[in-house]
């Protein structure tokens, strides 16, 4: 099983003090927060993508690129890509690069994102969310599957003879999450593909995220992929520790009160009760991290959001620090232990590869730009 962390890169006053990081700061955060990741034995780092403030992640591939420079084995991920606002023929150009520069440490999850006004600014409309989504993400399939695309649809330019370049690393393309909090046309199209689902899961009660993960594992099987326990599915989480709950309740309290997103709503500890949001000390997380499995079945990927509305990065860094040295390893040893052996483990670049019969070299060579053939074919 694959654990991690995920940022949304909020720039977001310290309650404690009234300090607000620059956009600089929280960027260089975010790059310290992905090398103490992988320093202390996670698996996985991921990333948003926003185009509004107080956002910074506006251009993953740029930061994931520059991370995958710095680290050699952790996962590189991102939560989420907008397949709705993003042109599926850059997406399929800048992941590919991604891939090959990460030497297959990335995988991305497609998300229709939680800001309306993206919509517009990107020359589209939001009540076309899901179809955008559903078209948008055929093309991106197809251009990383096919060599040579004709295509034409609803919401952008028809494609003639294009080739996207570079190819997928080895000729196997990036693996693909699709992630949702409320959408059940996501789960089916994450189904429909054989693709992992990617349930957020910090916002709503358990109930709800049963609903999801278990729509997607019925329609995966319908679909003849494996047994609805084979499907592939991840899950977010928000935690917060301390030795002491008590501590770590008292310490939280002023950020979550003031947090952008659920400030001056729900109590916390109404929140702790509704949600998967879990304060206290490791072991309280542990605990209540292992119930997950009990409502969504046995899964392949969790990240834990912990560096949002406000914390300092001092406090970040020692939370990634509890999570490796204190929680993970007995997560992954308890959850390997419950998991049967017909579960898959959460795709990777080799495993996909393998699945594929070996590496293949996908280069494609020079073609004529009217024929999309050869220059010795285009001459006969």
């Amino acid at each position: 099983m694959q654990f991690g962390v995920f940022t949304v890169g909020d720039v977001t006053v310290d309650p404690t003090n009234g300090r607000e990081p620059t956009e600089h700061e929280r960027i260089k955060a975010m790059v310290a927060i992905a090398l103490k990741a992988e320093e202390v034995g996670l698996d996985v780092f991921a990333t948003g993508e926003h185009h509004n403030p107080p956002f910074v992640p506006s251009s993953p591939t740029t930061l994931l690129g520059y991370i995958a420079a710095r680290t050699e084995r952790l996962l590189l991920s991102t939560s989420t890509t907008l397949i709705t606002t993003n042109d599926p023929v850059k997406i399929a150009e800048d992941y590919a690069m991604l891939q090959h520069l990460a030497g297959g440490r990335i995988d991305l999850m497609m998300g229709r994102g939680n800001t309306g006004p993206v919509y517009p600014w990107f020359g589209q409309d939001i009540r076309n969310g899901i179809p955008l989504a559903i078209e948008n993400y055929d093309l991106l399939r197809r251009l990383w599957r096919e060599d040579v695309v004709d295509w034409k649809g609803r919401f952008r330019t028809p494609l003639q003879s294009f080739t996207s370049t570079p190819r997928p690393l080895d000729g196997v393309p990036p693996f693909v999450w699709h992630g949702s909090i409320r959408s059940p046309e996501i789960a089916e199209q994450a189904a429909y593909y054989g693709d992992g689902f990617f349930h957020n899961h910090i916002f709503w009660p358990k109930e709800h995220t049963q609903r999801m993960v278990g729509l997607y594992r019925q329609r995966f099987e319908h679909y003849g992929h494996g047994s609805a326990d084979q499907a592939i599915v991840g899950l977010g989480g928000q935690v917060f520790m301390r030795k002491n709950s008590q501590d770590a309740v008292r310490e939280f309290r002023p950020y979550f009160d003031n947090a952008p997103v659920y400030g001056h709503g729900p109590s916390l500890e109404e929140f702790t009760r509704e949600t998967p949001l879990t304060v206290g000390s490791p072991q309280q997380v542990i605990d209540r991290t292992l119930t997950f499995r009990d409502y969504v079945g046995d899964y392949q990927r969790q990240l834990f959001l912990i560096d949002h509305a406000g914390l300092p990065l001092k406090t970040v860094l020692e939370q990634l620090d509890i999570l490796g040295e204190e929680v993970v390893p007995v997560l992954r040893k308890e959850f390997d232990s419950l998991r049967p052996a017909h579960v898959p483990e959460a795709p990777t670049h080799a495993s996909l590869v393998a699945a594929a019969g070996g590496a293949k070299d996908a280069t494609i060579h020079a073609v004529d730009d009217v024929t999309g053939k050869a220059p010795e074919a285009a001459a006969r």
